[in-house]
């Protein structure tokens, strides 16, 4: 049973509670940025294990956003900090699904928790991609359904990232009743349309 102290979250004013899946809605490169570094600097803080999936270009626009306060280059390399493209993660196999995708965050978070280096474990998506592909969209939304049956495994959160500008509107109700929660802004609230993942998987099959 993971425990039940919250954790900052680097926006002033906000946590997460352990089990937290939560939707960052955002526009535009500097709010999206105004979201991750943040992430980033509170977990290298706390001693968190943090892994977070991100863009080609979002590695050096966080250098600049980290200067002087998280030294990346040493975060990565003691493993504490794990900063992954697309084709690393989401379409390691050359493709997208649901279960490998979760066996990816099963053996990443489950062997950092296992090694004793880490209490508890903090992970950031980028997602926009998926929705937007034809190939994934579809296998993407009931992979973050699915999120919510992994994540009491561990102490630990997760945050997926998504640009507002760019999502079709069938695709944003699917991300809107996956997620518990969504960050708004500076205000984290309690999703009214998130549905339980077994709910919602089956009207999916309607």
């Amino acid at each position: 049973m993971i425990g039940s102290a919250e954790v900052a979250i680097g926006i002033p004013g906000l946590s997460l509670a352990p089990g937290d899946h939560i939707c960052a809605f955002y526009q535009g490169t500097t709010v999206h940025n105004e979201i991750l570094a943040p992430f980033i600097r509170s977990a290298v803080d706390a001693h968190d294990k943090c892994i977070c999936i991100v863009g080609r270009k979002t590695e050096a626009m966080l250098r600049d956003a980290l200067a002087g306060t998280v030294d990346l280059d040493a975060c990565v390399a003691s493993g504490q900090l794990e900063l992954l493209p697309i084709e690393q993660s989401y379409l390691r196999g050359g493709s997208f699904t649901a279960n490998e995708m979760l066996e990816f965050w099963d053996t990443r978070v489950g062997g950092a928790l296992a090694s004793g280096h880490y209490g508890f474990a903090r992970a950031l998506g980028e997602a926009t991609w998926a929705v937007q592909d034809p190939r994934f969209a579809e296998e993407f939304v009931v992979y973050e359904a699915e999120l919510n049956r992994f994540l009491p495994q561990y102490p630990q959160v997760v945050m997926c990232l998504y640009a507002i500008d760019r999502l079709r509107g069938d695709l944003l109700c699917g991300i809107l009743k996956t997620h518990p929660k969504l960050l708004l802004g500076s205000m984290i609230v309690e999703n009214p349309y998130y549905m339980d993942p077994t709910e919602f998987l089956a009207s999916r099959r309607r």
